[in-house]
């Protein structure tokens, strides 16, 4: 008994020194001893590995949230650069030219009924700007087309006539509103319109009317007008520093202005050197008050958009904007043109 037990004893110590040899050793060397894991030769399970199979997502541990995934951003759009939309504005460009030089051709009736659909394109842009004053579209256009009609068949003094007889119609249909709360507002919307859209059209007809060379004449004007515009927009592009009127449009100088005065004037020039009965200083003469007055109408118009915080009056001339947009210069030279040509021709 005592002999198999200390058998035994002396087994267990002689194990226990060369396990205590074996980790001393491996503390001197620096390394750790090699032991087995549990469970003999038994591979451990897949979802302790630590290198994934090649392609394989990585795998989240249970207690971590999948991140969401941030949403794809849509593609920014790109600027339209200035060469597609000077492109673009071409391509609308040209069959308005195409209108506007057959309707002139024609003069007569045609001229006078495209000129009353261009001012009722014109007061719908206007009063769609205003339409919190509710002002009176009907009477405008009644007005505008009377003074139209009184060019065609009458005179300038039947123009007059026609424009006073709107005021006792404008008394008429507010009135018929049941509320004159803002009346005030809306006659006085309805008769800028007539004065600032409908006037110059009618005075358009009478220059048309002009005997012997009232379509040259028109034509020059307008040649002039947008030459003006034109050669002050380039000039302004390529050379402008100085603001004209930052308050009314940023975007005009002074540079563009005396480019525009001076191309102007020398397309109304030009124009006139096919015209033997038009002087050379009559038609620079013309030109330079045409060339003044055509930067003052886009001004005009740009302050009404400005004051109302309108980019564009409409769309009819698509890239180029609404008809108010595209010949509010006109509005202001076009009356001019027909008493210089009273004044210089007849």
């Amino acid at each position: 008994m005592e002999s198999s037990g200390g058998g035994r004893g002396d087994d267990r110590s002689r194990a226990f020194d060369f396990d205590l040899n074996v980790e001393l050793e491996f503390d001197r060397l620096g390394r750790e001893p090699e032991r087995e894991p549990l469970g003999g030769d038994l591979e451990p399970p897949p979802f302790v590995s630590e290198t994934p199979a090649e392609g394989a997502p990585p795998v989240q541990p249970a207690h971590q949230k999948p991140r969401p995934k941030k949403p794809k951003r849509p593609p920014e759009r790109k600027p339209r650069s200035a060469r597609s939309e000077t492109i673009a504005r071409i391509l609308w460009a040209i069959p308005w030219i195409a209108v506007a030089v057959t309707i002139v051709a024609l003069g007569g009736l045609p001229f006078a009924a495209a000129m009353a659909a261009f001012a009722f394109i014109g007061l719908s842009e206007l009063f769609r700007m205003v339409h919190e004053d509710r002002p009176l579209l009907v009477v405008a256009f009644l007005a505008s087309a009377g003074m139209i009609a009184a060019a065609y068949y009458g005179s300038s003094f039947q123009i007059v006539l026609a424009g006073m007889a709107a005021f006792p119609l404008m008394f008429l249909v507010a009135a018929s509103r049941g509320s004159i709360d803002g009346v005030t507002r809306s006659m006085a919307i309805t008769a800028f319109g007539v004065l600032w859209i409908g006037l110059p059209f009618a005075h358009a007809v009478l220059l048309r009317e002009l005997p012997l060379h009232g379509g040259a004449l028109l034509i020059d004007v307008l040649v002039a007008t947008f030459v003006a515009d034109t050669s002050a927009y380039a000039v302004g592009r390529l050379v402008g520093r100085h603001k004209l009127a930052p308050d009314i449009s940023p975007n005009k100088t002074i540079e563009g202005m005396i480019g525009g005065f001076i191309g102007g004037t020398a397309g109304f020039w030009f124009a006139g050197l096919y015209q033997d009965w038009l002087p050379g200083v009559d038609a620079l003469l013309m030109g330079a008050m045409i060339a003044i007055l055509a930067p003052m109408g886009d001004l005009f118009e740009s302050m009404i958009k400005r004051d109302l915080g309108v980019k564009d009056s409409g769309n009819v001339f698509g890239p180029h904007g609404g008809l108010l947009d595209r010949l509010d210069a006109v509005l202001f030279t076009v009356v001019a043109g027909y008493y210089l040509s009273v004044a210089f021709v007849y």
